[in-house]
């Protein structure tokens, strides 16, 4: 098609912006190729993402950034995005316009036109407003705004590439329909222009990035982020803050004690929207609108809401584990037939031993729960994608306020269930400090897919009749955890209660096929990426460690364990481990988990080889089984402190980066024990009903 490589060519830098749930990133993805989240929901996107793209002799680099509504000093996330435009001045803004949407996402909009950047407007999801009977002038709406709009469909890719061409010619100067507009602000204006024309008086000392008439309008607002860049560079600063402060009290007098300067500034860009609409945009039936309002009002219902989101929960796990046990077997034999025919080939050594036991034995007894993850997966990228992920965090909003958090905390920790480390950074959505702290806390205890493996091997060796329950309810417990652990840190840390949040609810979508799989593959090429490198790293290692020293003659395998590096290990542990009714080797597991929880079934797997030619990966749940370490109870234990104990080292390490040393270290002691003390109290609760 067009992004082929061409020498020569120039470049151009492009960075998307707008609101979140616009399209942005579906875009993104259709223009460069590459395969970023999509999720319809907000704060998919959690730091600038950039990839290049060759069209018609250029190199364009196109950069997506987070999702926002504004471009104040209102939130570290919109503080994020503006510093991004100052820093990193773009060629060619693309702002990316929910044509559903048109009135809220149009804001951002004008304050683009504020900063007087090179702009696109790229009308997305335009296929809905069609959809609904509406109809718009796009190309009047981009003449009185002074930019051109284009309508796109990110996830088919009709019209992107009439919208690079567009991209192109603004950048050339030759788009007919640019020009430069002022958003008249009213009675404001009058001031506008005063500090505007002493600010010009000295435009050589302003920073480059906007014009004057935007910092005069930011310094009446009382931004303080602009106020601090100016101050910084212009030594009339003082000159201007006077003017400033003339003008504000003007205004106050003017505007009296009803509304204040921000906000009528506000409202005259929404009266801008709303005349400029008034002439290019005729509203449909709204066909789609009143479809979602009728699933939501059963969806999100202040009774029915609950169950119904418990339901899909176990559906969704009741899937993941039925449905994934065939491929699952599949997988096995072929994994099992591999392991066979290293036995009959290969000479008797260490060789032999490694390969079948170490590799085949590790990494194979994780490759088999790929159709389990992938399900799982499978659920939360359709999820996602329809908008019902979105629904879900509206249902919960009530239970994150009464534990204390923003109603956003909700969307990181969903994503949690994917993998910690991604939710962790997702925090950076969340604009109060307190919550996002607590947030970062709890979200290890939101059960990853990395612990999904573990729970199938348990669950179905020990709870195979009422596996779905089990299931459910260790993922519940996490939650409950979370939630307890929320209320005690706003409790005796952060006793300042949070405002309440509005959440928007995108429209309800019917996911395609392609998208739907394209998201679910790209979560488990992580997992497969994971196995062919750590995973077969730490299986080697934990091999090795119970490898050595050589098995004496007339030595049992279980002895000749006892006795290696990693039995050593493992017995200095146990007694840790004795009051929940673990033993050496679930110790073990439970340490190399602390590199990935993937790595707790891949030790087991070496330890409970037997270096028969019947054992293989395939039968794991039945060694575990038949070795008789576990009763009932312990192996429900094992669940639990699995699920509890300290996040993996990577999720450590974003916890360290995104809150600080002080928080991951306290992350790691605080889950530990918690872990140790649920699983005493399953145990011996488990012990007088078994």
């Amino acid at each position: 098609m067009y992004f082929c490589r061409v020498e020569g060519n120039k470049h151009i830098r492009v960075t998307i912006v707008g609101n979140p749930n616009c399209g942005k990133t579906s875009l993104y993805n259709k223009m460069t190729g590459e395969h970023e989240r999509v999720g319809n929901y907000s704060g998919v996107t959690v730091d600038a993402t950039s990839a290049v793209c060759h069209f018609k002799g250029y190199e364009i680099e196109i950069t997506d950034l987070p999702g926002t509504n504004s471009l104040s000093d209102a939130t570290p996330e919109e503080l994020r995005l503006r510093h991004h435009l100052v820093e990193h001045t773009p060629d060619v803004v693309l702002n990316v316009v929910c044509a559903s949407n048109l009135e809220r996402n149009l804001y951002l909009t004008t304050e683009l036109i504020d900063m007087s950047q090179p702009m696109v407007v790229a009308l997305s999801m335009y296929d809905e407003l069609q959809r609904n009977g509406a109809k718009l002038d796009h190309e009047l709406l981009g003449k009185m705004m002074g930019v051109p709009m284009l309508p796109v469909e990110g996830h088919s890719g009709k019209g992107v590439e009439e919208l690079l061409d567009t991209v192109v010619a603004v950048y050339e100067g030759r788009e007919e329909s640019v020009r430069h507009i002022h958003i008249y602000q009213g009675i404001i204006e009058e001031s506008v222009m005063a500090l505007n024309k002493r600010i010009r008086e000295h435009r050589e000392e302003l920073p480059k990035c906007f014009p004057p008439r935007y910092f005069a309008m930011k310094m009446l607002e009382g931004d303080s982020d602009i106020s601090a860049m100016l101050e910084k560079h212009s030594p009339h600063y003082a000159e201007w803050v006077r003017i400033c402060e003339k003008e504000r009290e003007h205004l106050r007098f003017d505007l009296g004690a009803s509304e204040d300067i921000k906000t009528t500034m506000a409202n005259q860009k929404y009266g801008f929207i709303a005349g400029a609409l008034r002439e290019t945009y005729t509203k449909g039936e709204a066909k789609l609108e009143n479809i979602s309002n009728t699933i939501d009002s059963v969806v999100t219902h202040r009774i029915w809401g609950y169950p119904i989101f418990i339901l899909v929960m176990w559906l969704m796990f009741y899937c993941t584990f039925r449905l994934g046990a065939y491929p699952q077997g599949w997988i096995e034999g072929l994994v099992a037939n591999l392991g066979a025919l290293l036995e009959r080939w290969l000479p008797d050594g260490m060789l032999k031993d490694l390969l079948c036991d170490g590799i085949i034995g590790g990494v194979g007894s994780v490759i088999v729960f790929l159709p389990n993850i992938m399900i799982l997966y499978l659920f939360i990228s359709f999820m996602e994608d329809s908008g019902y992920l979105a629904r879900a965090a509206f249902v919960m909003d009530k239970v994150m306020h009464k534990a204390g958090l923003h109603g956003k905390s909700f969307i990181p920790l969903v994503m949690g269930f994917g993998c910690n480390v991604p939710a962790v950074l997702s925090t950076r959505i969340i604009e109060s400090r307190s919550s996002r702290l607590i947030t970062t806390f709890i979200i290890p205890f939101m059960s990853c897919s990395a612990r999904l493996p573990v729970y199938i091997i348990l669950v179905g060796s020990f709870f195979a009749v009422h596996s779905s329950w089990v299931m459910l309810g260790l993922y519940l417990l996490g939650i409950v955890v979370a939630m307890a652990t929320a209320q005690l840190i706003r409790k005796f840390m952060f006793k300042k209660e949070e405002t309440p949040f509005v959440m928007e609810l995108p429209p309800y979508r019917i996911p395609t096929l392609k998208a739907t799989l394209s998201h679910m593959w790209q979560r488990c090429a992580q997992y497969l990426r994971n196995i062919g490198g750590m995973i077969l790293v730490a299986s080697i290692v934990v091999w090795l460690l119970g490898y050595f020293p050589r098995q004496k003659e007339n030595e049992s395998t279980v002895e000749h364990y006892e006795n290696s590096y990693i039995g050593r290990v493992g017995r200095f542990c146990e007694p840790a481990f004795e009051p929940i009714g673990l033993n050496w080797k679930a110790s073990v597991s439970l340490l190399s988990g602390v590199a990935g929880k993937e790595l707790m079934v891949s030790t087991l797997g070496v330890l409970y080889s037997n270096n028969d030619n019947e054992d293989n990966p395939a039968q794991l749940k039945e060694n575990l089984f038949k070795s008789g370490d576990f009763s009932t109870p312990s192996a429900l234990a094992l669940l639990v402190f699995t699920l509890l104990y300290l996040p993996c080292v990577a999720t450590i390490t974003a916890i360290g980066s995104e809150s600080g040393w002080r928080w991951a270290v306290a992350s790691a002691v605080y889950s530990t024990a918690v872990a140790w003390l649920c699983s005493f109290v399953v145990y011996h609760i488990a012990k007088l009903f078994v």
